[in-house]
């Protein structure tokens, strides 16, 4: 695993993380739609809790990031890179966005997955809630999980 460094974002990282989310090939095909266009913007990094994992090495290359809301206890994004893929860095944001949401003093964070990623979120620990049926622009259903965090809690 590469030596790698978690942070909460600021406003200047807003075009490395559109820039991963609009070229993530999960979202090739059919779920192109969804992030077409799609931007993190500064200001929504400045209001919520988003979190980025870069390359340690020294070059700060975006690994991935997460943004937690904590007034819906819903994990809203959660991307990392196609290039680290398989490193550990998905399990990384999941643990640590676990973390900040106990430290609010959540009981539980809702997650509407893109459907090719619920395999990864039961493997972190969600449990299968339901489904979110289509709208707007999403023309597919998508897997609803959760995060039990009073489970295990230490």
């Amino acid at each position: 695993m590469p030596d790698i460094t978690l942070r909460r974002a600021t406003a200047a990282d807003s075009k490395r993380l559109t820039q991963l989310v609009r070229t993530s090939s999960a979202y090739a095909g059919e779920y192109a739609a969804m992030v077409d266009g799609y931007q993190v913007g500064g200001s929504y990094i400045e209001h919520h809790p988003v979190h980025v994992a870069v390359d340690g090495d020294g070059d700060g290359r975006v690994l991935g990031f997460y943004a937690l809301l904590l007034d819906e206890a819903e994990l809203d994004l959660a991307f990392v890179a196609d290039r680290a893929q398989g490193l550990g860095i998905g399990r990384m944001l999941i643990e640590h966005m676990i973390g900040e949401g106990r430290a609010a003093g959540l009981d539980s964070i809702r997650v509407v997955a893109h459907p090719p990623a619920e395999e990864f979120y039961l493997r972190t620990g969600a449990r299968r809630t339901g489904t979110v049926r289509p709208t707007g622009h999403i023309h597919w259903a998508r897997p609803e999980l959760r995060y039990d965090l009073t489970a295990d809690a230490a």
